[in-house]
């Protein structure tokens, strides 16, 4: 959920900075020229004053007088074009030139300068040029006109280099550029801090509900931080599981009361079939079946009671050899195996150390194993291994049987259930599921599969360091 929240925040964070970052660079762009601008309109004003008392056209017989101001008009313009580098001139309408400098400099006859010219002729002064970015080898012209007695006898005219303007903007830019990296990497870590602080509650919930749905129902969420919807939804998540925690001790105390109190009528039931047996005649074949069917009883009664505590019951979790264990649990079945005339070995490495409750596991693996002699034929063979898989141990039990199908492998370790091909054969249907809520107390795992080429694969997975 995060790699999707938070593109989506990045993305939004960097689209208002863009937005609010193109209209300031731009209008940095435009400040840097109207101040040129400026400059400029200032400069042709002062030229203007100048060229009013100068003589009023080159045809005109120059007094000394006018000789003079024509000089001192010269000298400004040249000494202006000397300290700035900006062409300057003021030429009559006929575009002869009163004075300008350089001297090699000319009125231009198209482009930004020309409009200009021609609007100062008009008698206002020239429009502001189009803006030159940093990336334009542009330059900016502007005019003012020279009123005597109220005509235009001449224009003023400055040609500008855009060199160092354009390096001021672009110096700008590079400092607006700055600012926008260094507010998207501020966003960028406030968006990571926003979205930790929101999906919090969310992993605590999804960790939650993993260990309730894994079997360790004491398992709560912190409902302290994160947004107010979330902490309501980890308070009604942490009633949910008190609720339901309640409900499965009420079950599990009433199979536990159940099958207490049901072993012992049943046993005197059992007694009175005994004594009833005796006055029969021997081989009285319902005494039989009632004697058996009354022992499968008591059966279920027992496995009903290790369900019910293998399911209360903490595991008592130690560093153990688990190699050593199968290898013991080998031995302990050897007896049945030969009886049954199936051939039963362990193979694997001599010590694999691992932690789980030795007692649940010995019961787990005893009731696979029963199962694999009970299912396999004479002849056949049931191997235990036992092999490292990174941080887990897998100890697997393989049977020669006849199998199960797709949809019987999805039902097995269900309580009670039993395959219809094998109903002939002993057994209450709940070894299995002992072995899952002993196995799940710990950690530890229990998978089944199909062997090849015939039979089950049944893979008790125990973990090599302590689980949390």
């Amino acid at each position: 959920m995060r790699t999707r929240l938070l593109p989506l925040l990045i993305v939004l964070m960097a689209g208002v900075l863009l937005a609010l970052g193109f209209p300031l660079a731009g209008s940095l762009a435009a400040r840097e020229q109207q101040r040129v601008v400026v400059d400029r309109i200032d400069d042709t004003a002062r030229f203007a004053a100048l060229a009013q008392f100068v003589t009023a056209g080159p045809t005109a017989v120059a007094s000394e007088e006018g000789n003079e101001r024509l000089h001192t008009l010269s000298s400004e313009l040249t000494r202006y074009h000397d300290l700035y580098g900006i062409r300057a001139g003021v030429f009559y309408r006929d575009g002869l030139r009163m004075a300008k400098a350089p001297a090699d400099w000319r009125l231009p006859r198209s482009g930004n300068g020309a409009e200009a010219f021609e609007e100062a002729l008009a008698g206002r002064r020239s429009h502001d040029p189009p803006q030159v970015w940093p990336w334009q080898e542009g330059r900016l012209a502007v005019a003012s006109p020279v009123v005597r007695d109220g005509d235009v006898v001449a224009v003023v005219v400055t040609d500008s280099p855009t060199g160092r303007m354009r390096s001021r903007i672009l110096h700008g830019w590079l400092v607006i550029a700055g600012g926008e990296c260094a507010a998207m990497l501020l966003a960028v870590g406030a968006a990571f801090r926003l979205t930790g602080w929101v999906l919090r509650p969310v992993r605590i919930l999804d960790t939650a509900t993993h260990d309730i749905a894994t079997g360790r129902m004491q398992s709560r969420v912190a409902a302290a931080s994160g947004p107010p919807e979330l902490r309501r939804l980890a308070r009604s998540f942490n009633e949910m599981a008190d609720n339901v925690e309640e409900v499965l001790e009420q079950q599990r105390a009433f199979v536990a009361d159940a099958s207490h109190q049901l072993r012992n009528p049943l046993s005197a039931l059992l007694l009175r079939i005994e004594l009833l047996g005796l006055e029969l005649p021997e081989g009285h074949e319902e005494i039989a079946s009632v004697r058996t069917e009354g022992k499968r009883l008591a059966r279920v009664l027992d496995d009903l009671l290790d369900l019910a505590l293998a399911e209360h019951t903490a595991a008592d979790l130690r560093l153990t050899d688990i190699a050593a264990l199968a290898a013991d649990r080998v031995d302990a079945w050897l007896p049945v195996a030969v009886r049954e005339e199936v051939g039963l070995a362990y193979t694997g490495p001599s010590a694999i150390t691992g932690w789980a409750d030795p007692i649940a596991l010995s019961s787990a693996l005893d009731a696979v194993v029963d199962n694999a002699l009970k299912f396999t034929p004479p002849g056949s063979h049931v191997e235990v291994s036992a092999r490292t898989d990174g941080e887990t141990i897998a100890l697997t039990v393989a049977d020669g049987g006849p199998g199960l199908t797709e949809d019987e492998l999805a039902r097995i370790g269900d309580r009670f259930w039993r395959s219809s091909r094998h109903q002939n054969v002993s057994g209450s249907g709940l070894g299995l599921s002992i072995s899952r809520a002993l196995l799940m107390a710990g950690g530890s795992t229990i998978a089944y599969a199909p062997n090849e080429p015939r039979g089950l694969r049944v893979t008790i997975t125990v973990p090599r360091d302590k689980p949390q």
